[in-house]
């Protein structure tokens, strides 16, 4: 089962729903549309180099935020 939080506002909506229809499938079928999927992925990008636009235009915004200083250093995290 996939799971996609609703907050999340990275989830394109054409993506929450083909996770809706594949989830109407059977166990079986959900496997094999999972294999299309991948290997549709894997021949654009077969060694994940490449960004949708939503996450250049992310990196992009955290270069900025970085150029700024808009960042939080590692040690001002309270990680317990």
């Amino acid at each position: 089962m996939i799971f996609i939080n609703e907050g999340d506002d990275y989830v394109s909506p054409v993506a929450k729903q083909i996770v809706e229809m594949i989830e109407m499938l059977p166990e079986q079928e959900q496997k094999l549309a999972f294999e299309v999927i991948k290997r549709m992925v894997l021949a654009w990008d077969n060694d994940f180099t490449k960004m949708t636009p939503f996450e250049r235009e992310r990196l992009m915004k955290a270069n900025e935020e970085i150029k700024n200083g808009e960042i939080v250093e590692h040690s001002d995290v309270d990680w317990s």
